[in-house]
């Protein structure tokens, strides 16, 4: 809907109307967006973590989710994405992400379909088997298998058959507390990376399974043992998530959902769960519990953060564009909250459109926590250093900076004074030769918080870390370091105009490498990381 005027719009926090202080219509791309890259190209050995994308009102994810995706299903949606690509609107932008054992960039924003054609066809984007899902179809019950067995087991007890169940439930919930927390950890680090794009980011989420809840399974010999509830979790990551202006749109890769059974799935009409019910009725039971928990998982997540979810559809391609139109025009509204209080509370956000019939999508409320402290409701607050610094990551963008990585001679650290003796937590142990290496840090100071200091300064805490890995993620060496510092007015006002400078040292062996650069802040619980690749050579 285009043209919509301001004053039909209400906005209520907790069921008090709001004064609208802003109020803009974002149209749609052109054909002609322009393309992403810096303004200016970076000078020699320089590195930033502020993301490249397109002038445009909205930018789009595609998320190959493999993680909680079956091969047959990730095949599908790869070919009905080739399939959107080859009429896609002109001026779309995307970036494409995979999940495994960990998250992906494998292409940056881009307007090209043409390279993005090609990326899907590459190994980058190839099928892989689960690291924590079981390898049958999506399709089958999740009790096909041990029905199947324990239709073969004559003379075997019941209690033999029961332990057998109950050792199968303790698997699979062992396997869903894999897949929940690697899963959730990537949407996390999703939204730190997307934090630094301005306006709005439209995450298109191809998965196949991913539970809210285990509900008791009464089939096995503790049924509430397998209970979960994954809600606060989720609730938290769909927080980070609206923080960082991304709307999730989730997309059943499984297609339509019906029951459907393997050619070996046998149920003896004998065969019942002591109660007069058959193993089919309760593996349908069984079935389409799970596949609601799925569901209804993907459109919490969607809901919260003013998104859509596409499910019982094998129309995927559709999906994707319907998605992208979706998220292409927006209304960005904002307003001071009258509740001026920092007191932890999650406050409800309700608004509405006068003169019609409309529905409407967005964030759905917000914990009021202080931007200066540490919160149980920040997902951010949870020390993400650990995640900036692991190899391989996207780089995080809450906290924005340039590194200029300079190798021994360089002719710009001539006359530079380094320090003495091992540089780095495991220098001491690397095999000689070994080179010293200089990054040199500055951090978009306006991306830090600062606490008030006596005197008008103002004070910030801050880790800066060099992690080194080989080439099969093997840590090489390492450097953190933490620093308490104290800005008077006149410094204060240097370092927004100018940056937050940093100078570490770190000894590199002769090998092949990559450098991690992470920068942390405590008082915000937000980081900032990029990866270089280095090759250090034996002059």
């Amino acid at each position: 809907m285009h043209g919509l005027d301001r004053s039909r719009f209400h906005v209520l926090e907790d069921g008090r109307e709001q004064t609208i202080a802003s109020f803009d219509e974002q149209p749609p791309a052109s054909a002609q967006a322009v393309a992403p890259g810096p303004s200016t190209p970076l000078p020699p050995d320089v590195y930033t973590n502020v993301p490249a994308y397109p002038e445009a009102s909205a930018v789009n994810v595609l998320l190959l989710d493999a993680l909680n995706t079956p091969q047959t299903d990730q095949a599908y949606v790869r070919w009905q994405m080739l399939q959107y690509l080859g009429s896609i609107q002109p001026g779309t932008s995307l970036a494409i992400f995979t999940l495994s054992s960990r998250l992906r960039l494998v292409e940056g924003f881009t307007t090209d379909a043409a390279q993005l054609a090609k990326v899907l066809q590459s190994p980058a984007t190839s099928t892989k088997t689960s690291p924590v899902l079981d390898s049958t179809s999506s399709r089958a019950p999740s009790g096909s298998a041990m029905n199947d067995m324990t239709a073969d087991m004559v003379g075997v007890t019941p209690s033999a058959i029961a332990s057998m169940q109950q050792f199968q439930a303790d698997i699979a919930t062992f396997q869903t507390d894999l897949r929940v927390g690697m899963t959730l950890d990537a949407m996390q680090q999703l939204a730190r990376y997307l934090s630094a794009i301005s306006g709005r980011k439209n995450l298109i989420w191809f998965s196949g399974s991913f539970p809210i809840a285990l509900d008791p399974d009464s089939a096995s010999q503790s049924p509430f043992k397998a209970m979960r509830d994954y809600s606060d979790q989720i609730r938290a990551t769909s927080e980070l998530l609206a923080a960082a202006r991304v709307a999730v749109y989730p997309v059943d890769a499984r297609g339509l959902m019906v029951p459907s059974y393997l050619a070996s799935y046998r149920a003896s009409g004998g065969l019942t769960n002591g109660m007069g019910r058959s193993a089919m009725a309760m593996n349908d039971l069984r079935f389409m519990r799970q596949l609601g928990n799925e569901q209804a998982t993907m459109g919490q997540i969607a809901e919260q953060t003013g998104g859509q979810e596409y499910i019982n559809t094998n129309g995927l391609k559709e999906a994707a564009a319907s998605a992208v139109e979706n998220g292409s025009t927006y209304y960005a509204i904002g307003y001071v909250p009258t509740a001026k209080k920092l007191d932890g509370q999650f406050h409800n956000i309700r608004s509405r459109l006068d003169g019609g019939n409309y529905k409407l999508s967005y964030r759905k409320g917000y914990y009021a926590d202080p931007p200066d402290k540490a919160s149980a409701h920040n997902p951010g607050a949870a020390n993400p250093i650990t995640a900036a610094i692991e190899h391989g990551a996207p780089a995080t963008s809450q906290i924005q900076f340039q590194a200029r990585v300079l190798p021994p001679g360089d002719p710009l650290l001539q006359g530079m004074r380094l320090p003495e003796g091992p540089a780095g937590e495991l220098a001491a142990g690397l095999k000689a030769p070994v080179h010293r290496y200089v990054v040199d840090l500055r951090i978009d100071a306006r991306t830090l918080i600062y606490a008030d200091a006596p005197d008008g300064a103002k004070q910030a805490t801050v880790a800066f870390a060099l992690m080194a890995y080989d080439e099969d993620g093997k840590r090489l060496n390492y450097l953190d370091r933490s620093l308490r510092m104290t800005f008077n007015a006149e410094h204060f006002a240097g370092i927004l105009a100018r940056g937050l400078p940093a100078h570490l040292t770190l000894d590199l062996p002769v090998r092949r490498q990559y450098l991690r650069v992470a920068v942390y802040d405590f008082a915000a619980g937000r980081a900032g990381s990029l990866e270089v690749p280095v090759t250090v050579d034996s002059r």
